[in-house]
This record gives structure tokens, sequence and C-alpha cells, in this order.
């Protein structure tokens, strides 16, 4: 009964997560390709889709990593890009996976897609199998459809043009669903106005500077809602 208990979690997991594998495919073939057509090796890229898992720094990483990037900038990027998780632990359902080297995993494949696939009011429930399924789903369709993109890589027309646009399309989709969830209006808006500060600021930077800006745009709202509790 628990093993046909567990298969059924496992199916349950697949189940949520086979939209979002299914809505990255076109965005794991652009990574692929770009790894190809950036001068990498092509084992560059199952290598970043494994161990970096975190697809909008890997499109990052390539760059830098073809332009030989300083290890400084490269860490300062990656911090700054990917700080957001450290908001998706906060209220993310680690504390349902129980086992050190399952809880290890889960933390390592916190995506943005496993955050909007558990903000609901329904993942506190969830089983350790239906999370971890949904990550481990999601990570094996991502490797494999990165290393499809890097040995097609080289038959792609050059003149085939959208599939980076893929990124924007997924996230745009996934902040849609979180919202209607969420029913926040304030955050997605500071979001939005660092993302156009950004670009005024630097269209060739506008990443970098987005992300610190609503960071420390998040910390400093954090304070002063703190602050202002302690004095009400």
């Amino acid at each position: 009964m628990e093993d046909q208990g567990t298969r059924d979690e496992v199916a349950a997991g697949w189940r949520i997560v086979f939209p979002a594998c299914a809505a990255v495919v076109p965005l794991g073939l652009a990574l692929g390709v770009l790894v190809v057509q950036s001068g990498l090796a092509w084992w560059w890229a199952p290598v970043l889709a494994a161990v970096v898992f975190a697809g909008s720094m890997e499109f990052l990483l390539v760059g830098l990593l073809a332009a030989a990037a300083p290890l400084a900038q490269i860490a300062v990027s990656t911090l700054l890009v990917n700080f957001r998780h450290v908001f998706y632990a906060l209220s993310f359902p680690l504390h349902r996976v129980t086992g050190g080297g399952w809880k290890a995993y889960s933390t390592f494949a916190l995506t943005d897609e496993a955050y909007a696939l558990t903000a609901t009011p329904e993942s506190v429930r969830w089983s350790r199998a239906r999370i971890i399924s949904i990550q481990a789903f999601f990570h094996l369709v991502w490797v494999s459809c990165v290393l499809a993109g890097a040995g097609l890589g080289m038959l792609i027309p050059p003149q085939i043009v959208g599939l980076d646009f893929a990124v924007t399309a997924l996230f745009v989709v996934l902040g849609i669903e979180a919202y209607k969830v969420r029913r926040s209006l304030p955050v997605p808006a500071l979001a939005l106005g660092c993302a156009i500060l950004a670009v005024l600021i630097s269209r060739e930077n506008m990443l970098l500077i987005a992300m610190g800006l609503f960071v420390a745009a998040l910390i400093c709202s954090r304070f002063l809602t703190v602050r202002r509790r302690r004095l009400a």
C-alpha cells in the first residue's frame, strides 16, 4: 500500500509539472543551440543544465564563459540573478521534504518553475514524493532538451529567430499564474518599475541592474514594514 501511495504521488507530481516541462522545450533547445553557436564544446550544454540548473543564469553564463569573463564577475552576476531564490525558500514547502539527501536536492532544484508550481495553499500538505518528483522530472526534461539542442544546434539555420523569446513568454505565464494565487499587485509593479529603470540606466547591463534594484527595494520594504509594526 505504501509503494502504491508513493507511485500515485509521483504520478501526481508528473501531472502537475508536465505543462511546465512542455513550455521549456523550446527554451532548452535554444540554450543548447546558444552553447554550440557561442563556440563552446557541446558537452558544456548538459553540464550547465545539470549542475547550474538556473535557466536565466545559464543563458547569461554562456556569454560570460564565451567571453572568458573573470571569476569575480561571474560570481557577482550569479549572486544578483539568483538572489531571488532566498525569498522563494521562505514559502517553499521544504518542511515537507524529509531526509538530508532529499532536502539538499530539493534546495538545489528550487527553480522559478518549481516555486511557481508549489506556490499554492495546497502544497503545504503535499508529500515528499510529489514535491521531489516535480523537481526531478523538470530537471530531467531540462537537461534532455538542452542536450538535444546542442546536438541539433548545427542543423538549425541561423535565419530562424524567436527561440530566445521562450524564456520571456514562460516567465510571463508563470507570473500571471502566481498573481492569480497571491493577488498581490505591489510586488509585480515594483519588479516592473525596477526593470524599466534598469533599461533607462543601461540596456547592456539591464538584468544585473534590475535584479540589484529589486533586491534592494525588497530589503528596504521589509525593513520599513518591520519598523512600522514595532512602532505601532
